[in-house]
């Protein structure tokens, strides 16, 4: 699981009395019998009797004792209402909702559970956003089906293309925009899956808004359209060895997709590129609770086709919307992403409720198809984490973050970054 933002990052307001009082019976239901021990804020695990969350501390505060942990069925779901707020958004009414199958008692510790993860949002900045994820296991997990359809009436900024634009280049484009993206994976080993999807995606009703007039922008340079539609295969090779994907404290995550898009296809063009990355968790030093964690992501356009403007590499724009925090999503487009980000996690009381991170990252962006990376760009800060499920480990992830030329910003989410 990756932290989970639909693009409107999720601030625990409504959250705390709609999901926290309820998280411990709720997210536990696929097992018959009370763990022994939980992931802390760093992510290692600790005897569950000392561990506590943000629902019991709630619970406590009005004197309600801890609901117990039990097996309530194999089919869950949730519906909430959450208040939202992030750099590209500004604040935003969100509806969320979940659905997961757990595997039956027979199947318990061989099988994944399958998930449906769906939310309509509203921002202060006249956006709608309408994802629909899914992750679904087959038997014995032999097949991995990954869904990622997304819907958005999407006005946002754009800066230009390469690494060295400035935030006074910044100005308004508005456009609507349909991503179909599915994937089928057959286990190879124990960890490695491998298989081929389908990805689409169309653009329309896309308009600049300038200050003003004769300005000729990068994306007329590059070639702007109203519309464009791009698909494609997706060949994909993915492995998971890490302990817990809500927060893990140790294993690797790697995931690799080559995409070419096809004219026959339906393709207003012919391009490719190639997602390359790679994530590690280990615990340092070796004899701490503390986590080091590192993030290689590497968005690649293979060859000389050019995908639309609206689909090369930018900042903010991977599948759940987190690389740069400290600079605004699409801050920094062009031909390739090299991106890297470390970060250190830590836990600030015993009892696991509170914990604490930094982190640093840095980008790269080649402007043009024949280009070479131009400057690196980093970005550092720090954040907060409060435990919001001691049972799954999953956090509230408060950060704040500091890039160049006076850039800086929140950035809120469930479950860690990366």
């Amino acid at each position: 699981m990756q932290s989970k933002n639909f693009i409107a990052k999720p601030i625990f307001l409504l959250l705390i009395s709609m999901y926290t009082l309820q998280c411990t019976s709720f997210v536990y239901a696929q097992q018959n019998a009370a763990p022994s021990t939980v992931s802390d804020t760093t992510g290692q695990t600790k005897p569950l009797h000392v561990q506590t969350d943000l629902g019991m501390e709630w619970r406590k505060w009005w004197g309600k004792p801890s609901p117990p942990i039990k097996d309530t069925g194999r089919q869950q779901h949730a519906i909430l209402p959450v208040v939202g707020y992030s750099l590209q958004t500004g604040f935003a009414a969100v509806i969320a909702a979940s659905y997961t199958l757990y595997p039956s008692k027979i199947n318990k510790g061989s099988q994944s559970p399958s998930t449906l993860l769906t939310s309509v949002t509203y921002s202060q900045y006249n956006q709608v956003i309408f994802p629909i994820q899914a992750d679904l296991w087959s038997h014995n997990n032999t097949y991995n089906g990954i869904i990622d359809w997304r819907f958005l009436a999407y006005p946002s900024t754009t800066f230009g293309l390469g690494g060295k634009t400035k935030i006074s280049d910044g100005y308004t484009i508005d456009f609507k925009y349909i991503k179909i993206h599915q994937s089928l994976l057959r286990k190879i080993s124990n960890k490695l899956y491998g298989g081929l999807g389908i990805y689409y995606e169309k653009f329309w009703n896309v308009k600049e808004i300038l200050d003003s007039t004769g300005i000729v922008t990068s994306f007329e340079k590059y070639g702007f359209s109203k519309q464009s539609t791009s698909v494609g295969l997706a060949f994909r090779l993915l492995l998971d060895s890490r302990d817990n994907a809500t927060n893990a404290s140790k294993g690797a995550y790697m995931n690799i997709v080559e995409r070419p898009n096809f004219t026959f296809l339906g393709s207003d063009a012919n391009w490719n590129t190639l997602l390359v990355e790679f994530r590690k968790y280990f615990h340092f030093p070796g004899s701490s609770r503390n986590v080091l964690a590192l993030w290689s992501y590497n968005w690649l356009t293979i060859g000389s086709g050019k995908p639309p403007y609206l689909l090369l590499p930018s900042t903010g724009w991977d599948d759940f919307y987190n690389t740069g925090r400290g600079y605004i999503q699409g801050r920094f487009r062009g031909k390739d992403m090299v991106y890297l980000e470390g970060e250190y996690r830590f836990g600030l009381t015993t009892n696991g409720l509170l914990g604490m991170v930094v982190f640093a990252n840095t980008q790269s962006f080649s402007k043009s198809i024949y280009q070479q990376l131009q400057t690196i760009i980093p970005a550092f800060g720090t954040g907060i984490r409060i435990k919001l499920n001691r049972i799954t480990g999953a956090n509230l992830c408060v950060d704040y973050g500091f890039g160049l030329d006076g850039s800086s910003g929140v950035a809120v989410n469930l479950g860690e970054v990366f």
